[in-house]
């Protein structure tokens, strides 16, 4: 369900503003929209996992609310990751 060591590296330097950037907005709500994928496939095997399915809507919430950080402060980053990682508006 979470992301291994490779996998977080990997987002990290897709979406990174600098060399060592890892916690930019974009970076963060990156690794979130990894994490949101993974639980939505164990969901799929285990649909009575009531606990995990509130950690999913906490990380949606979290997801959320950068995402209109990013819209406030820069709109033209915020329109580049949306069509990158393919969320809706």
């Amino acid at each position: 369900m979470s992301i291994n060591r490779e996998n977080k590296t990997k987002i990290i330097d897709e979406y990174a503003r600098s060399e060592k950037d890892t916690g930019s907005p974009e970076v963060q709500i990156a690794i979130l929209s990894e994490r949101i994928s993974n639980l939505t496939e164990h969901f799929q095997s285990h649909k009575k996992d009531n606990h995990s399915r509130t950690g999913l809507m906490r990380l949606i919430n979290q997801r959320r609310s950068l995402l209109a950080y990013l819209k406030k402060s820069n709109k033209e980053s915020y329109e580049k990751l949306i069509e990158k990682l393919g969320i809706r508006k």
